[in-house]
């Protein structure tokens, strides 16, 4: 303030005009410091955003099962060949040919499960994760309810959703069952539904002939009728 200097109106217009430069700097740091913080809030943000879907993601192929086998089967393809070839020809049926296919389907979604959680889980999630992949690898059938209580738990406190309720009863969760069949079922249908919608177009087109015939020959008896 002692710098200032009224007494001129030259002194003035100095005066103002150092103000308007220190006011305009300090509002300009001022910006680029906001907008920093700002640039890396929404960095972290997308970061915890996509963390969580992994996660999510992972819970639901671990855990989406209650009932049947909340197993995994290590088995491999190279297992199920070999015992093919040890069965010394032996035709398999086709429901022993589905269950294979379904649980070697189910078996690499829990690998991919558990390669997301050794990539973006906890302390815990990974040794959780680890031991269960190291069991596979080993030929060891896993259960996955533990890792997937983990889960569970981290998922709404970061969702600040609160822990479960002591008196909710959650029986054991196991990897979700593929619906490979259901498609193939689906699929099926789709196919018959546009054979059906083939045969009424047909139907649709034969009517239309008939009816054109039949206007022909009502105009042609109301010539004659004339004549």
């Amino acid at each position: 303030m002692r710098s200032m200097d009224f007494s001129s109106w030259q002194g003035a217009m100095t005066t103002i005009i150092g103000l308007a430069v220190i006011t305009l700097l300090g509002v300009g740091i001022r910006l680029i410091i906001m907008q920093t913080i700002q640039q890396r809030r929404e960095r972290m943000n997308r970061q915890i955003n996509e963390r969580l879907k992994t996660l999510i993601a992972a819970y639901r192929t671990l855990g989406g099962s209650f009932t049947g086998q909340l197993t995994v089967d290590p088995t491999h393809l190279r297992d199920l060949h070999e015992r093919a070839r040890a069965a010394e020809g032996a035709p398999a049926t086709a429901e022993e040919t589905f269950s294979s296919e379904r649980s070697r389907r189910m078996r690499d979604a829990v690998e991919a499960a558990l390669a997301d959680i050794l990539l973006l889980g906890t302390e815990e999630h990974c040794r959780l994760a680890g031991q269960a992949a190291a069991d596979m690898a080993a030929g060891r059938p896993i259960h996955t309810a533990d890792l997937v209580i983990s889960l569970r738990g981290f998922i709404r406190s970061a969702l600040d959703l609160g822990p479960m309720p002591a008196d909710v009863l959650i029986p054991l969760q196991g990897p979700t069952r593929t619906q490979g069949g259901a498609a193939r079922g689906k699929g099926e249908a789709g196919g018959n539904r546009g054979g059906g919608n083939g045969g009424g177009n047909a139907d649709g087109g034969g009517g239309g002939g008939m009816a054109m015939g039949l206007g022909s020959g009502l105009g042609r008896r109301d010539a004659d009728q004339a004549g």
